[in-house]
């Protein structure tokens, strides 16, 4: 085990935290905010311990898949821990309990929150709340990759570890240039959808707050109502941007080299398209009477299916008072999710082709058994080691979630609130239906249930194996 270069690797993360952590101070200082001495004292005290932790170098640079995996489990929670702190320390969370899920739900891009009044929170907690989505939404460690020249030729380890989906590849030979490239196109995206905000109308804060939590697909909301008090107008631009930051990135840097045929022929991204436009029509159709209300409604459901489908968790109307199959619907796409490779939470709609192709594969061998099938996806052979860590993410979800479940029973919520609170968290969505709904908050959960849903948080957010491997005994063995 190579501990000196994770204690490198953390080393940067509190670096570029504390920096990251000088913009909320910036706003403060706009606001006139006291606030700001809280985050300029953490941003101070980040950067040191981060210096410290750099000022040697590893002489031995070269890390593998447990390093890889643990380094990217501990910054996570290492990131949570640190920026909680000006949520506690300013007692505008009082609770540090409470400071914790807020943050840690910012960073996963969950967008779960605790807060019955979010407008009581200053602006630069508001800022901080929202960029933490931005932050976490393409990952820390790809920032960390995208900037610094990490030796060793095994940085892919942390990409994987960090990255969404059931398979992690490079866009180019370089790791160092295909972090780079991912955040190109994030920042990109970013910028666009900001301005285009201003452009109807915005406040510069608010656009910057909702810009973040779309491209992180977080969904933290700086008013009380969510995205509802919004223009039409703005409402659709976020519809637009949530959907495309749910799209597998690959898409984008096959456009970027001028390939639409091969970017198109993705299957993944046309699933992801079919899926929404059908739940979009479904549940159109299901909450509609009259043809008076077709368009108002097509409007808020197109909003609702691509805030919930990529586990963004805005809102502009409470679909917990929709009809049951429409709920139904909206529970099924929060286990769907975006696609992989993208900024979107769930189990993706990469794995759930896998299944599909998987269960037609075995339906044909028991027709056929002595026929040769292999899975293929975009008309390529599915290598063994996908399918069986696939497999196998499967299994340990469905423990992870059951027994979430079972502990968070213990608080007496009824099941709809209690399943759909854990299927918020562990997908990284935000809102659920019954208590937790959009109109709703967590705030009513005992600490051991919101502890569970924290470890829910930050495991669907990296694909349960990196944080389950803290508790697997071997992983600590010098062999």
């Amino acid at each position: 085990m190579n501990f000196a270069i994770i204690r490198y690797i953390l080393g940067w993360v509190l670096t570029f935290e504390g920096g990251f952590m000088l913009l909320p101070c910036i706003v403060a200082l706009c606001y006139q905010e006291k606030s700001g001495f809280i985050f300029l004292l953490c941003a101070l005290a980040a950067g040191l311990a981060g210096r410290l932790l750099t000022g040697k170098k590893p002489k031995n640079t070269v890390f593998y898949a447990r390093e890889g995996y643990l380094a990217c489990a501990m910054s996570w929670i290492l990131l949570s821990l640190v920026g909680a702190i000006p949520f506690y320390a300013s007692r505008e969370i009082p609770s540090l309990t409470d400071a914790l899920f807020e943050i840690i739900s910012g960073f996963t891009t969950t967008g779960s929150s605790i807060l019955t009044d979010v407008e009581a929170l200053s602006h630069c907690m508001l800022f901080w709340r929202s960029f933490s989505h931005w932050i976490g939404g393409m990952g820390v460690l790809v920032f960390l990759l995208a900037i610094l020249p990490m030796a060793g030729g095994q940085n892919m380890h942390l990409m994987k570890a960090e990255s969404p989906g059931p398979s992690v590849g490079k866009l180019v030979p370089n790791v160092r240039k295909t972090a780079s490239l991912l955040y190109g196109i994030y920042l990109a995206m970013t910028f666009v959808q900001i301005l285009l905000l201003l452009l109807g109308g915005m406040p510069l804060f608010d656009a910057l707050c909702i810009s973040f939590g779309t491209a992180g697909t977080g969904g933290f909301g700086i008013k009380n109502s969510s995205i509802g008090e919004y223009s039409t107008y703005i409402q659709a631009v976020v519809t637009i941007f949530m959907f495309l930051f749910g799209v597998n990135f690959n898409f984008y840097y096959l456009l970027l080299l001028r390939k639409p045929k091969d970017a198109f022929r993705m299957e993944e991204v046309r699933g992801y398209v079919l899926l929404y436009m059908a739940a979009v029509f479904l549940i159109t159709l299901n909450i509609t009477g009259s043809f008076e209300e077709l368009g108002k409604n097509l409007h808020h459901v197109a909003f609702s299916v691509s805030s919930i489908m990529t586990t963004t968790g805005y809102g502009t109307v409470d679909f917990n008072l929709w009809p049951q199959f429409s709920r139904v619907l909206m529970v099924a796409l929060m286990f769907v999710g975006a696609c992989a490779g993208s900024t979107g939470g769930g189990m993706k709609v990469s794995r759930f082709i896998m299944y599909g192709k998987a269960v037609k594969k075995e339906l044909a061998f028991l027709l056929h058994p002595r026929s040769i099938k292999v899975v293929r996806v975009d008309d390529k052979a599915l290598e063994h080691e996908t399918v069986r860590t696939t497999n196998a993410f499967l299994i340990a979800y469905v423990l992870v979630f059951l027994l979430s479940l079972l502990i968070l029973s213990l608080d007496g919520f009824d099941l709809e609130t209690s399943f759909t609170a854990i299927a918020a968290t562990i997908n990284n969505i935000g809102p659920g239906l019954g208590e937790v709904g959009v109109s709703g908050n967590f705030s009513a959960f005992s600490p051991l249930s919101k502890f569970v849903m924290m470890f829910d948080m930050l495991a669907g957010r990296l694909e349960l194996f990196p944080l389950l491997l803290l508790f697997y005994p071997a992983t600590w063995r010098k062999h």
